[in-house]
């Protein structure tokens, strides 16, 4: 049975993600399944953006991603939070973690959706570092956080994204346990990824993504083949319960109903 949230409340889908962009290249067909089936919906990049350019300077850059993620936040009609550090600042570190657990704090996410512990970038993966700490301590009265603000206990669930390319920086293949058919909204997933325009020559130049919108769509391609059912899919990995919710607390698959699908082989292979 899928949840409706005009009888359970208030539920809430933050996506995290280190830079602008990040969100969109990954994260952002399921916050909009989300937001169809009834949640409100948060957008947040932990760095401003400040790397990721060839040709600006630092205030000019910055400054140009942070109206790009404005305008993507815009047309997925979620809130959209302040980044916290420059790009390749994003460092699991005590006052950091603080920082973070207090955004988690505020928006009291039912499910989080971020990036994965192994990827081939130091700053995704310590992006995920922070959101799982921030999450676990969401509730600790002891904990301070930076600014302070009141403990929250409510469940949460987080949800891990596949690392790009489907592979770790150890070259090593992964599999989604779940996939989130992703196809109705992928024309506004594309929307929103092209307003990130100062980052096409960007990627082009250190990465060697030249169509840097169809690198998407083309990724989103392989993971609904995948999926053996959907045409375009998101995959994801939920993380363990402890300290964050009920052991079966899966929200998004009772959120999304038949537009998500856990493939019982990850599951069997869990152990």
């Amino acid at each position: 049975m899928t949840l409706d949230p005009a009888k359970s409340g208030r539920f809430v889908a933050l996506a995290v993600a280190a830079h602008p962009d990040d969100i969109e290249f990954y994260l952002a067909g399921t916050l909009l399944r989300l937001k169809e089936a009834g949640a409100e919906i948060h957008m947040w990049n932990i760095a401003n953006g400040s790397c990721g350019t060839a040709v600006h300077r630092y205030e000019e850059i910055v400054r140009l991603r942070g109206q790009e993620a404005r305008d993507s936040a815009v047309i997925a009609r979620a809130s959209l939070h302040e980044p916290l550090v420059n790009d390749l600042a994003v460092f699991y570190e005590p006052e950091l973690v603080r920082r973070v657990s207090a955004v988690i704090r505020e928006i009291h996410p039912n499910i989080i959706l971020t990036q994965p512990p192994q990827d081939y970038m130091e700053d995704h993966q310590n992006t995920c570092r922070l959101v799982v700490s921030g999450a676990f301590f969401r509730g600790m009265r002891n904990y301070a956080t930076n600014p302070p603000r009141d403990p929250w206990g409510g469940d949460t669930a987080i949800y891990h994204c596949m690392p790009h390319g489907l592979r770790d920086g150890l070259r090593r293949l992964h599999r989604p346990g779940q996939y989130v058919d992703v196809g109705p909204v992928m024309e506004t997933k594309k929307e929103m990824l092209s307003q990130h325009r100062s980052q096409k020559d960007w990627l082009d130049t250190s990465q060697g993504m030249g169509s840097y919108v169809q690198d998407m769509v083309d990724s989103m391609a392989e993971l609904g083949r995948m999926s053996g059912r959907y045409e375009f899919a998101e995959g994801w990995r939920r993380h363990l319960h402890m300290g964050l919710g009920p052991v079966d607390y899966d929200p998004l698959s009772e959120m999304l109903g038949e537009a998500c699908w856990t493939d019982p082989e990850y599951e069997e292979s869990l152990g």
